[in-house]
């Protein structure tokens, strides 16, 4: 502890600049400090105060200092600024299913700080033109921070080592399976192509696409529940045996995305040299049949909800460590689009909003620690794609919290939901947790359900374009 005129106040570990012994007497007033939370430290959970000074983590302890914003967190959780590491948010070109506004906004609402949102817009993020297009309608739009992914395409493989390096750009996306037109990458040869073009993670969505197109008569008309018999265990088994075998061929890190199948996550404990690798709080919460008698086409998604032993070995990923991000794949629909005829129904649900509430529920339920959360949503997603300030509660560090109630028997209904798709597969669920409030860079931009005045939005920095562009 360390003694003040103003207060005392830890030193934990961070970086960039920060109060110190000898320089925190000419801090005359602060900016916010949240008081008496239970705070998720680098040094674990502790009942104290956080300070904020422009927009950085300054202090940490208990603090007499005066702020212009003081919030009572007592009886409140804080946890470091949750960051969902997969979005589609539509925009430009679907706008109709969502925006980078709503998108944001959904985000904000359920305690999220950032999100890297994916390619396949109309038209593709596959240039510096379109890169530049995403950028600048975020800059005027976004609630929360965002990055996004380049798309990988037949036709801009030799410029993927430039692109990746722009600033806000997360990594390269490809899509084995699962898309149209440029976006889709499946064959061996554009794959280990793609690979050796560049050196930053890329991140995959593994089904194969001719065993996708081959079994497309398995997917029986007005019956969801056969969504994953067609899109079956060995489509997405045999893409991600193929992209852990060039992976390991070109020597490049490689992120797979919404991993389904309790056979993957052995093959990935294997390859942790190379290897992240993600799942999503639908995956993990929802299992075939049920959720397709419950909710029909709202539980379709690509890859699929499988069977309830498959959802037990995706939590024995979890719990052993072979899985590092949890991602929402927030894929809107309009309920008009998903009302139609399956197979003529489009794959994806939403989930930015309740990703937090969800995992949180399982957290409460004894599925996994608070720790472990914060792990797969905060620290995680800094850690695997180098954020710069992100993933901690530490001096020097960026001002993000995602503020849980932890008492909150929170019943979501429809007119919460904010994407513009209108629904969720959570609707009039009960959540023992909710976030109440979300703070990105000191700012408040929701507490209590009420968004600040304007969004604030900035884009994430990585330690890698930075490099390149500094």
């Amino acid at each position: 502890m360390v003694k003040s005129g103003y207060g005392d106040y830890d030193l934990f570990e961070g970086c960039g600049q920060a109060p110190t012994e000898t320089n925190m007497e000419h801090v005359m007033s602060l900016d916010l400090i949240i008081k008496s939370g239970q705070v998720w430290t680098a040094s674990g959970p502790r009942q104290t105060d956080v300070g904020v000074l422009n927009g950085k983590i300054v202090a940490l302890g208990k603090l007499d200092l005066s702020a212009k914003e003081v919030i009572d967190a007592d009886g409140l959780d804080v946890l470091p600024g949750a960051i969902d590491t997969q979005v589609h948010f539509r925009e430009p070109g679907l706008e109709h299913k969502e925006n980078l506004e709503s998108g944001t906004r959904s985000a904000v609402m359920g305690g999220i700080t950032g999100v890297f949102e994916m390619p396949n817009t109309k038209p593709g993020t596959t240039t510096m033109e379109a890169m530049e297009d995403k950028m600048a309608r975020a800059a005027h739009s976004s609630w929360c921070e965002y990055a996004f992914y380049v798309g990988a395409a037949g036709d801009n493989v030799e410029q993927l080592a430039t692109l990746e390096n722009l600033p806000g750009v997360c990594g390269v996306k490809v899509f084995m399976g699962s898309s149209t037109g440029s976006l889709l990458v499946s064959d061996d040869e554009t794959l280990a192509r793609v690979l050796a073009s560049g050196r930053r993670r890329v991140a995959i969505h593994a089904e194969d696409e001719a065993r996708l197109i081959a079994r497309k008569e398995h997917a029986l008309t007005g019956d969801p529940s056969t969504h994953p018999v067609w899109r079956d265990t060995e489509t997405a088994i045999l893409a991600t045996k193929r992209i852990l075998r060039l992976a390991k061929e070109a020597h490049r890190r490689i992120h797979v995305l919404h991993v389904t199948t309790s056979d993957e996550v052995d093959m990935l404990a294997a390859h942790k040299d190379l290897v992240t690798a993600e799942v999503t709080p639908q995956h993990l919460t929802l299992h075939a049949p049920d959720c397709y008698e419950r909710l029909g086409t709202h539980a379709q998604m690509n890859p699929p909800i499988r069977e309830n032993s498959h959802r037990i070995g995706l939590w024995r990923g979890v719990e052993e460590g072979v899985f590092d991000l949890l991602g929402s794949d927030h894929a809107p629909h309009t309920l008009e689009e998903k009302a139609q005829t399956y197979p003529n129904t489009p794959s994806g649900m939403t989930g930015v909003q309740t990703i937090l509430p969800v995992m949180l529920r399982h957290v409460a339920e004894g599925r996994m620690t608070m720790e472990r959360l914060i792990d797969m949503i905060c620290t995680g997603p800094a850690r695997v794609f180098g954020l710069v300030g992100k993933g901690r509660i530490a001096r020097g560090f960026d001002a993000d919290f995602s503020i849980i109630n932890r008492h909150a028997q929170h019943k979501f209904t429809r007119d919460q939901v904010c994407s513009r798709s209108g629904w969720s597969p959570f609707e009039d669920e009960v959540f023992p947790s909710w976030p109440v409030m979300t703070i990105i860079r000191g700012n408040i931009v929701m507490r209590e359900g009420k968004l600040a005045e304007a969004p604030l939005g900035e884009s994430l920095r990585f330690f890698e374009t930075e490099q390149v562009n500094n």
